[in-house]
């Protein structure tokens, strides 16, 4: 059982390593589920990214979306004959704390919603007891200057703690930038 994760910036590859990766922990018997978290929108350029995606994927993998239930998801189809892929942690952040509504007084202190911390604990605690390989694909979005807007800095705090949670779990954290990845924990493959 491996778990890896993939991160870096807006189109730097790391969904296409992730997918190569997934295609060779598959072979010669595992089968792959890909895990979409981003959902149909009327925003073209997201209807736009979400067929590049679906496009670059192997037509018999299986495709599971899911916007907020990652840990039931590992739960679920994790299994030593599957190679789980999640594609992205980032989207699903969105996901997770925009899913209820939550007042910003002028962004004094914000308080997680209740939906973000559950899934947040059901993910890590689900991830941390797979019984199959996972690859999960998160951006990296605090490099840049810090935001001005509190909700901007919320969010890129918030995606700094998942992905080193992440991280702590899995065997295996891989930085790509211009589709070269770099291993910053564990053996390349």
């Amino acid at each position: 059982m491996k778990r890896m994760l993939v991160f870096g910036g807006a189109r730097s590859g790391k969904s296409g390593f992730a997918e190569r990766i997934a295609q060779q922990w598959s072979e010669p018997e595992k089968r792959v589920i890909y895990v979409a978290t981003a959902s149909a929108s009327s925003d073209p350029e997201m209807q736009a990214r979400i067929a590049h995606h679906q496009s670059q994927r192997p037509s018999h993998w299986t495709t599971v979306e899911q916007k907020l239930e990652l840990g039931a998801v590992i739960e679920q189809y994790s299994q030593p004959d599957t190679v789980v892929l999640i594609d992205c942690l980032t989207v699903w952040l969105s996901n997770c704390l925009f899913a209820e509504t939550t007042e910003f007084p002028e962004i004094g202190i914000i308080t997680p919603p209740t939906t973000f911390t559950q899934q947040r604990q059901a993910l890590l605690g689900a991830l941390a007891h797979a019984k199959g390989d996972v690859i999960l694909v998160s951006n990296e979005v605090g490099m840049g200057i810090v935001p001005m807007g509190a909700i901007s800095r919320w969010f890129v705090d918030e995606a700094g703690r998942l992905n080193q949670a992440v991280a702590a779990i899995c065997e295996q954290a891989v930085w790509v930038a211009a589709g070269l990845p770099l291993y910053l924990k564990g053996q390349t493959c």
